[in-house]
């Protein structure tokens, strides 16, 4: 694809890997966990590259799924056209689960170190450092955190709608703002497993924060008015988590639906 060269004409990860190892990932070697009768569905062997994609550049599902819309050597990896409209992020923990049902987890890995070892790039008889059930770990442990993170959020848009007041009572409006002021989705998620379980703990310590406050003797009272505005604050937005935000302003849509 000219246009992707254009843009990267020093290549990045994703043109590399598609130039280099496309023939690591092929459909072939997951026909065994993948029906051919029904309506045709995603690559696997696609698949299997995002999720080598996603682990490398440290991205969640939804966030891989968005750069498969969005980013132009992403699409020129996957074979994917400029229009392609990309998948739902949905599709990516099903992919996984589906060769780990069939013992095929470690299907790329045996095939990309057979692949270097044929080209010279690894000694016969070494271990490697990384294989097939640490990257699906470490992109599960990215997901997972991202969840606890829009939870506790989602958590945090009613009240703060509704009774702004009795939640500047229960917690730190100011640091509870700059951590959950926008979608987590957004982020770039920490590198290093200790800083995403520091970053785990935090949203579990944050949750723990908020359910004392809403079940003790500080129930929030909210009148009649204020309940119509709970219901769709979700979709609208708070003002107090979103200082710069206009108000009824919404948020970015999301990648995939």
């Amino acid at each position: 694809m000219a246009v992707a060269r254009a843009a990267f004409p020093k290549g990045s990860l994703a043109i590399r890997v598609r130039d280099r190892l496309a023939e690591v990932f092929a459909d072939d070697p997951f026909a065994e966990a993948f029906g051919v009768r029904g309506a045709p569905g995603l690559s696997p062997g696609v698949l299997s590259l995002v999720t080598v994609l996603q682990f490398a550049e440290n991205l969640t599902d939804r966030q891989a799924a968005a750069m498969a819309i969005r980013a132009i050597d992403w699409k020129y990896g996957l074979g994917m056209e400029l229009a392609d409209t990309g998948f739902d992020h949905s599709v990516l923990p099903r992919f996984r689960a589906r060769p780990a049902q069939h013992g095929l987890e470690r299907t790329v890995f045996d095939r990309l170190l057979e692949y270097c070892k044929e080209a010279g790039l690894v000694a016969a008889g070494g271990r490697q450092r990384t294989d097939a059930t640490h990257v699906i770990s470490a992109v599960r442990d990215l997901n997972r955190t991202e969840l606890a993170g829009e939870s506790v959020r989602a958590a945090l848009e009613a009240p703060a709608v509704a009774a702004p007041a009795w939640l500047a009572e229960v917690v730190d409006v100011a640091e509870f703002a700059h951590r959950y002021g926008e979608r987590i989705n957004g982020w770039t998620m920490p590198p290093s497993k200790t800083k995403r379980e520091r970053l785990a703990q935090a949203f579990e310590q944050d949750a723990l924060t908020l359910v004392p406050g809403g079940l003790g003797r500080c129930r929030p009272v909210v009148d009649s008015r204020d309940r119509g505005r709970a219901a769709v604050a979700a979709g609208a937005g708070a003002d107090l988590l979103h200082p710069h935000r206009q108000p009824g302003a919404g948020g970015g849509q999301e990648a995939g639906g």
